[in-house]
């Protein structure tokens, strides 16, 4: 990981956590663990042991070596910081991709200074990759190869590959808002959770639009988005994250297009 000053150990700190959780989540996937419904009458929400385990060791290796360290993730109460950095967790981002076998879960950690998201990481232990990025600059490794993040260049929504976890998600005029954007794209891919903005910061996704994200869901993706070239904001154009309604893109053309289209659905 490049990125230097101050933040440097801390950005080291974030590649042992997601050592951390590889070795509970990984395993876990290949004997083929059953999921839990935690979602009750909101509907389907899966959790599984990988997720809890993988967050129960990350949270110890915090505790041990940043006591003073917040720590916020999805399966357990928040721990408050007494200070300014915030751990932001989500162990298996992706837990129906993980149940059903399929390779493209993640694993989502991100450092929060004063409520920043300053650094994120992006874990694939299925395809041994791994993305990260902060401080403006940021990296990945793929194939045993190590690269710099870089976004594509295109500039167009009829040139853009789009990608979001499940058109389905998207309620009323939500839905409505997303087809007129993925009725103007050149592709669309589905069912890819936080590894869509992974391969958007690496140059082979162009788009991608989510609703109804958690604050685990988004922290991490932010600092690795921007470290590519790539933006991300809110329906409106915006920074407040905090109704879950993500755009992320590769250039800032194909953003405003996106949207210009989106955001009378907020």
């Amino acid at each position: 990981m490049a990125i230097t000053g101050n933040h440097a150990a801390l950005a080291a700190f974030a590649q042992t956590l997601a050592d951390t959780a590889r070795a509970e989540t990984l395993h876990r996937f290949e004997m083929g663990i059953g999921a839990e419904d935690k979602g009750g009458a909101d509907g389907f929400d899966p959790v599984t042991d990988a997720d809890r385990e993988a967050e129960r060791a990350m949270r110890a290796a915090i505790e041990a070596a940043f006591p003073d360290h917040g720590i916020a993730g999805e399966e357990f109460p928040e721990r408050p910081a007494n200070g300014p950095f915030v751990w932001s967790l989500d162990p298996v981002d992706g837990t129906r991709s993980f149940t059903c076998g399929l390779p493209n879960w993640v694993t989502l950690i991100a450092l929060l200074e004063e409520g920043r998201p300053i650094l994120g990481l992006i874990d694939v232990p299925c395809l041994g990759e791994r993305y990260w990025g902060g401080a403006g600059e940021g990296g990945f490794v793929r194939f045993g190869r190590e690269a710099p993040l870089r976004a594509s260049d295109r500039t167009r929504l009829d040139e853009a590959r789009l990608s979001t976890t499940d058109p389905y998600l998207f309620p009323g005029a939500e839905r409505d808002a997303f087809e007129r954007v993925r009725s103007r794209v050149r592709t669309s891919r589905y069912g890819h959770d936080g590894y869509a903005y992974a391969r958007l910061a690496a140059g082979t996704i162009d788009l991608v639009i989510e609703s109804q994200l958690k604050p685990y869901d988004y922290n991490a993706l932010i600092p690795v988005v921007r470290a590519s070239g790539g933006m991300i904001g809110n329906w409106t154009g915006g920074d407040d994250f905090s109704h879950g309604r993500v755009i992320a893109a590769a250039t800032p053309a194909l953003f405003d297009q996106a949207v210009a289209l989106m955001r009378d659905a907020v």
